[in-house]
């Protein structure tokens, strides 16, 4: 209970900053922030938790996701100087939610693995949207604000759940095929238009066959991302630095990535 109880007044301190800092005579800068001027804000923070903890950094994470609940702070105390809701109204709100989708913890409902967690979660989700507005489409719910990948990853789950689906991954490897093909086609005609749909149709077949393979293509894409770094950091220490890469040969430079990657297999790193 001490816990909660000090995790009480730090929140409560931390909410009363905010309003000072919103409020007459407070932070010229906060006070003119906007919920559209400080997304962006709150995207930057985000990655940066999700950079902490790839670098298993904890220290950092811990003042990241103090950056983080700042964001939430500053949205809440927009919204209770706009007369919307306060912090207290998204505390209870997420209370109720989180009491509402764990039935099988707060009342008689069993499931005893992950799987069956899921299931319930979703079930309960589609209930409580039931009693809202039905957009026109079942997709309206999948906000277009996301990271493209995670967008597609929801679009193809959601419309999954209709049964209009790839039956398995085979039938996805073969779909890349084609939009490979496609692609190429439109490469070697120079249609630069038709270049951006056809590889924009090749990423979304990749972010499903991502969701058939269970792999989070952010995450997957970040690790190949962090791979690049440090083989590419590692030709640079080979060639001398910056200037001795400059000078040498397209294949003098592949031999010194395969060198790089042969390295990182003797060290026990997957390719």
């Amino acid at each position: 209970m001490e816990t909660f109880a000090g995790a009480s007044a730090s929140l409560a301190r931390a909410v009363a900053i905010m309003a000072k800092l919103r409020g007459p005579g407070g932070c010229p800068w906060d006070r003119e922030q906007t919920f559209d001027t400080i997304k962006r804000h709150t995207l930057e923070e985000t990655y940066e938790v999700f950079d902490a903890i790839e670098r298993r950094a904890w220290p950092d994470l811990k003042d990241e996701l103090g950056d983080l609940l700042l964001q939430v702070l500053f949205y809440a105390q927009m919204a209770a100087d706009a007369g919307y809701f306060n912090i207290t109204d998204v505390a209870d709100t997420l209370n109720a939610k989180l009491v509402r989708r764990h039935p099988h913890i707060f009342a008689d409902t069993v499931a005893s693995t992950p799987d069956a967690v899921l299931r319930n979660w979703d079930q309960i989700k589609l209930e409580e949207k039931k009693s809202k507005p039905a957009g026109e489409s079942m997709l309206d719910d999948i906000p277009r604000s996301m990271p493209a990948t995670l967008e597609a990853h929801k679009l193809g789950s959601k419309a999954a759940k209709v049964g209009f689906d790839w039956p398995d991954s085979s039938g996805l490897f073969a779909k890349m095929d084609e939009e490979i093909a496609e692609l190429m086609v439109e490469v070697e005609a120079k249609h630069d238009g038709n270049v951006e749909a056809e590889f924009g149709d090749l990423m979304f077949t990749a972010m499903n066959l991502a969701r058939h393979l269970n792999v989070d293509a952010e995450s997957a894409l970040r690790r190949s991302n962090a791979k690049f770094r440090a083989r590419f950091a590692a030709m640079e220490r080979a060639a001398g630095g910056r200037e001795g890469l400059q000078r040498l040969a397209p294949d003098e430079l592949e031999s010194l990535w395969a060198q790089a990657k042969s390295s990182e297999k003797n060290e026990g790193v997957t390719s």
